[in-house]
């Protein structure tokens, strides 16, 4: 089996009409603020209340959404009660690969990261985007190698834009 296209906008599309309450947060939000890194996978933060999970999970069923990394044959219900039985969750879709966080390596979870986060334009829609300082932290809270390398990317973006917006 070959992996799906990655196609974002699609996810987004899909949870946008689902009205799925997140915020973009990992590689792809960094690439919003002006990493140079690249992803292949789409990482959101939902909020964890039963209706935002019942919309999530309608939306994750739209999409193909099983889980990634897991034998095709092992039972999986994709629903809220499920969504709400765990807090990280990463799917294959249709349209690539989408990581479900309730609460983010750093974070209070959605709560926490939807009071600063930024709304950008993507394509025709607007995305709340983590804050670059909430990226940083998440970042360094993961601690990971990659992680701890993309930190200083941002931290290095994130005076880049200091610096243009003290110019200006």
């Amino acid at each position: 089996m070959t992996d799906p296209i990655f196609d974002p906008l699609k996810l987004l599309d899909v949870l946008d009409r689902h009205d799925v309450r997140f915020v973009m947060i990992g590689g792809l939000a960094g690439r919003l603020w002006g990493s140079p890194t690249v992803t292949n996978d789409l990482d959101i933060c939902h909020a964890r209340d039963r209706a935002n999970l019942r919309r999530l999970a309608e939306a994750l069923r739209e999409t193909g959404a099983r889980l990634r990394g897991v034998a095709e044959d092992v039972p999986f219900l994709l629903d809220d009660r499920t969504l709400a039985a765990a807090d990280h969750f990463t799917f294959v879709t249709d349209a690539g690969n989408l990581d479900c966080l309730g609460t983010p390596a750093g974070t209070k979870g959605y709560d926490d990261l939807s009071r600063t986060a930024e709304p950008m334009e993507i394509g025709d829609r607007t995305v709340q985007v983590a804050a670059i300082e909430d990226l940083i932290r998440m970042k360094l809270a993961a601690g990971r190698p990659k992680d701890r390398i993309e930190a200083e990317i941002l931290g290095a973006v994130r005076e880049e834009i200091e610096r243009e917006q003290s110019e200006a």
